[in-house]
């Protein structure tokens, strides 16, 4: 969503839209709500935050807290 390329949906992260208003990573991909998919580089990650995104394709408003765990979790992954 962030970097444009397609991969395969299993070399993507999915992150889903909970009930408070935030994001939350999916794991396993089988949780309902909302889906949004980023690759595993920490640049999509930042790209997608930070430039809203994923609040637009989501369809929700993130706190700084939570946009702070997701920034975490992409850096985690490089």
């Amino acid at each position: 969503m962030a970097c444009g390329k397609v991969r395969p949906k299993r070399e993507l992260i999915r992150l889903v839209r909970i009930s408070g208003g935030g994001m939350e990573v999916d794991a396993g991909g089988k949780r309902v709500g909302r889906g949004a998919y980023l690759c595993r580089a920490p640049e999509c990650w930042e790209i997608g935050l930070k430039k809203g995104r994923l609040e637009h394709a989501l369809r929700t408003t993130l706190t700084q807290d939570n946009r702070e765990q997701l920034i975490g979790y992409g850096k985690e992954l490089g």
